[in-house]
């Protein structure tokens, strides 16, 4: 059984643990030097915030990785989202669509967005078709966006539409995953 659930304190050391593994941050913007402050900083940060969500996925019951809900522009019905599994042995193309796809519904259902989009590296390819595969359609590519490891990157935009997800979740059986927003 997944969950969406609120961070815990004593989570921050694993998650910052997380958040500097090459592994992991090969496919972030940034490649942070965190300390444990850090951490509870940017954890306090969260509280109360209306324009960005942190949750961490919960697998089996085992802390298994992050997502996160930003950007939420509630005039323009639109926000953002990313998401990282750090057990690699939770992983798997089943999860993942459930994941996206039950974020649809968060995101569109829940907090009333019209639109959800992406950002991607464009050499992360296998996570780009993950995206397609849900429903996510290329918006465009921004050139050379990211300076990260002594090169520009090119970066792909994906979006989805509410009525786009209506009308694809109509032929989608999926696991439905709960989001715990209580503290």
């Amino acid at each position: 059984m997944t969950i969406f659930r609120p961070i815990k304190e004593e989570e921050l050391q694993m998650i910052m643990e997380w958040r500097m593994r090459p592994d992991i941050t090969k496919f972030m913007y940034t490649d942070p030097q965190l300390t444990l402050e850090m951490q509870r900083k940017w954890f306090h940060s969260l509280k109360g915030r209306k324009d960005m969500f942190s949750f961490m996925i919960e697998v089996d019951g085992i802390p298994s990785g992050i997502l996160n809900i930003t950007d939420i522009d509630y005039k323009n019905h639109r926000c953002s989202w990313g998401y990282y599994m750090a057990v690699k042995e939770k992983r798997s193309l089943p999860l993942a669509m459930a994941i996206e796809w039950n974020l649809y519904d968060y995101v569109f259902d829940e907090l009333g967005m019209h639109k959800l989009e992406g950002e991607i590296f464009y050499f992360n390819k296998a996570v780009l078709r993950i995206h397609q595969m849900c429903g996510s359609e290329i918006e465009g590519e921004l050139k050379d966006h990211i300076y990260k490891n002594g090169q520009f990157c090119d970066v792909t935009v994906t979006g989805i539409l509410k009525e786009q997800w209506e009308v694809i979740k109509k032929n989608r059986n999926y696991e439905k995953i709960q989001f715990d927003v209580c503290c």
